[in-house]
């Protein structure tokens, strides 16, 4: 999955839950879905970074 669409479903999980759309159940299992798509957002950011310091150290 691309950041761009792990963000996108996020915001979706978020701005349903700020407008109460979810029963108790579906807000456990929207929160679990939350979790892991913020752990894939911040492991490509880190990728990122990581990928963008090594070529910013090759220049150098």
């Amino acid at each position: 999955m691309k950041y761009e669409e792990a963000l996108n479903q996020l915001e979706a999980i978020v701005r349903k839950m700020e407008q109460g759309e979810y029963n108790i159940d579906e807000l456990t299992e929207q929160l679990k879905k939350a979790q892991q798509l913020i752990q894939l957002c911040r492991d490509k950011l880190t990728k990122t970074d990581e990928e963008i310091k090594k070529i910013l150290a090759k220049d150098e």
